[in-house]
């Protein structure tokens, strides 16, 4: 998967459905972008749109949306309960998976500079992507809303990180900026008590509660030396958190939005609520996801209670979400859908992997066809995604047997990186069909004209190009196995020695197939520089894998004699 940012912008318009679609057409409209969720508010006069996708797609969706917004939105007529100074009031960027936070504030900030620039609106960066840190509280930069921003703007110290400094009547300012992915998440107590569920609450939550003497619940208030109440903090950073009784279950409930999922993991979020329940004479049965989740979230749970556990957490994705799942008890009050619940598995529902989706005989009777894809291509990532499996499995049997109990987190992390390979390869099967249409398509193009010749021209030899890089990306990523496979022939279970040698010999079948791909596509790629360089790396990896696969196959078999 490549890596995904969600944008939360909030529009100043919650009454006028026609307005609301428009600029949600807008977000739809941009290739690749999953439009999950529109919230609007006829009391706030706000519309909360949760968007995701890849984060140059995320970006021109967002541009879209906010333009769109200037446009439609008068700020001049607008009031409602909730604190806003523009039409766009606020464009938050979270960093989903395969990008870091600091990454996500530069597209904050290639955002912010596009919206000053291209549509004069006043553009304040805050949170992790703010230029100073005055400016990272939202509080404060949106402090005197639209009907003081006129003002606010003849202040130097309040100018526009993007954008004129200078009031845009109808669209106001918008406030731009990066922050940490935000999970509603409910845990279920085997109580009718709020006050109990509370005392929970305020055992986890960050800020805690406030320090009484004495009787902790009754005595009086201690103070500080400027007569503020002091509190005792909770034992868990960015989590906010209260109890409450559900009536449509009959039961208590913990209330928690996790603000920072890296200081407070979900896992760990459940794990300190069930303790401190436990402590209180109270018992977790379950909990419930409100909205959705990122997939890195569901796998470190589930590698999480394996740890503990003490078993091999080199198993697949969909086992780790299943462990996960039944360890938190998120299917107490509801079917846990993965495809439905978990942003990644969302966005690959809208990208078609034909081949993966079929089971076994329809692949071969597919590759059988009179069709030219699938291919040898695909058929190399395949192989060697089963080499990886092969590996994976002996070191999973490793961990798990009886006599090596002790060894169970060696053999578990070798798995882990078995896993890895066997995901990208598997991945790689319909992208080298993908990578083989392109170029049928670039082909196909239109070549009346001058003009359409030399685009044509440029989108076959991209297409070439790129049909060489999948195959490259094949062998490198099923060379990665054979140490994998070697550790595992070497030192794992004896008893399955034969399957590291078969997995060797599906690496090297894998990187020699995909080979043959790379030098079939060469010839007609202009480039010669990059041919060069790829015709190098290739030979030699190449002769590699034949060493290697010879090496385990020896070492298979020694072990095989030995046994």
């Amino acid at each position: 998967m490549q890596p995904v940012l969600e944008c939360v912008p909030n529009f100043s318009e919650g009454r006028d459905p026609a307005v609301i679609r428009q600029i949600t057409d807008t977000i739809k409209a941009v290739e690749d972008v999953l439009l999950l969720d529109v919230d609007p508010g006829k009391a706030t006069h706000r519309t909360v749109v949760t968007f995701v996708g890849p984060p140059g797609q995320v970006i021109e969706a967002a541009f879209q949306a906010i333009r769109k917004a200037a446009e439609l939105i008068d700020m001049r007529q607008h009031q409602g309960e909730h604190p806003r100074m523009g039409a766009t009031d606020v464009c938050p960027l979270i960093p989903v998976s395969g990008l870091t936070m600091e990454e996500a504030a530069d597209w904050a900030r290639k955002l912010g500079e596009r919206v000053g620039k291209e549509l004069d609106i006043p553009v304040y960066l805050y949170e992790n992507a703010a230029s100073r840190p005055e400016r990272r509280n939202l509080a404060t930069v949106r402090a005197g809303e639209y009907e003081g921003l006129a003002a606010k703007l003849e202040d130097p110290d309040w100018k526009p990180d993007f954008g004129p400094a200078a009031f845009h009547a109808q669209a106001g300012a918008t406030a731009i900026g990066a922050r940490d992915f935000l999970i509603a998440y409910n845990i279920n107590l085997n109580t009718t008590s709020t006050r109990r569920a509370n005392s929970v609450a305020f055992d986890i939550r960050e800020k805690g509660r406030i320090k009484r003497a004495g009787d902790p619940l009754n005595g009086p208030i201690v103070q500080d030396e400027q007569g503020q109440p002091v509190r005792e903090p909770g034992l868990l950073k960015g989590v906010k958190a209260i109890g409450w009784y559900i009536e449509e279950y009959g039961i208590a409930q913990i209330s928690m939005n996790i603000t920072n999922v890296r200081d407070t993991p979900l896992h760990i979020a459940f794990e300190t609520t069930r303790q401190r329940a436990t402590a209180r004479g109270m018992r977790v049965t379950g909990s419930e996801l409100v909205g959705l989740v990122p997939l890195q979230v569901m796998l470190d749970a589930g590698r999480f209670f394996l740890e503990k556990q003490r078993r091999s957490t080199g198993v697949s994705e969909e086992e780790l979400i299943h462990i996960a799942v039944k360890s938190m008890g998120l299917d107490e009050l509801g079917p846990f859908d993965p495809h439905k619940k978990i942003i990644e598995y969302q966005l690959r529902a809208q990208r078609t992997d034909p081949l993966l989706a079929m089971n076994l005989r329809q692949f071969s009777n597919e590759t059988a066809s009179e069709s030219v894809a699938p291919g040898g291509g695909s058929i190399s990532a395949y192989v060697g995604a089963l080499g990886a499996s092969l590996g994976t499995m002996v070191a999973n049997l490793s961990a798990h047997r009886r006599a090596w109990d002790q060894r169970w987190q060696e053999f578990g992390e070798w798995a882990a990186r078995g896993q890895a390979v066997k995901d990208r390869l598997l991945a790689l099967v319909d992208e080298d069909t993908r990578a083989f249409n392109a170029i049928i398509a670039a082909v196909r193009l239109p070549k009346d004209t001058a003009e359409e010749k030399a685009a044509r021209h440029k989108a076959i030899q991209e297409a070439t190009k790129y049909a060489i890089e999948v195959p490259l990306q094949v062998m490198e990523t099923a060379f990665e196995s054979f140490e994998l496979l070697k550790a595992m022939a070497e030192s794992g279970n004896p008893n399955s020695a034969s399957d590291a040698g078969v997995g060797a010999l599906c690496a090297r079948a894998a990187i020699q197939g995909a080979w043959l791909n790379v030098q079939t596509n060469v010839p007609d790629l202009e480039d010669r520089a990059f041919v060069q360089q790829v015709m190098e790396k290739g030979k030699q990896m190449a002769q590699q894998a034949d060493a290697a696969e010879r090496a385990i196959l020896q070492i298979a078999r020694d072990q095989m004699k030995a046994g």
